[in-house]
């Protein structure tokens, strides 16, 4: 009985791991077939100027397996110091 109990202590410790280390990861992003996030708009663009602004090649930057594009260097940097917060929700799906 008491092996039964610490197998199934064993087995919930490593599913909780298991948990924890999947709730880390970043989800997939959307891309294209050439790899680009967001069909190449500016991420930034839509909380700085509120609509839909697409973004160069100039000012390209990859981040989660993904090419992403601004339109300028000050939304590149932006983006760069915290994508988390410009990146689209359950990676653009």
């Amino acid at each position: 009985m008491k092996n039964s109990y610490a197998l199934a202590a064993v087995f919930i410790v490593m599913l909780a791991l298991s948990c924890a280390s999947q709730a880390d990861s970043l989800p997939p992003i959307n891309t294209g077939a050439q790899g680009v996030a967001i069909k190449g708009y500016d991420p930034v663009a839509y909380f700085t100027l509120g609509e839909p602004t697409e973004g160069s090649a100039e000012f390209e930057h990859t981040w989660n397996g993904a090419r992403w594009r601004f339109a300028s260097a000050e939304h590149l940097e932006m983006f760069k110091g915290n994508p988390e917060k410009y990146a689209p929700q359950y990676g653009g799906y």
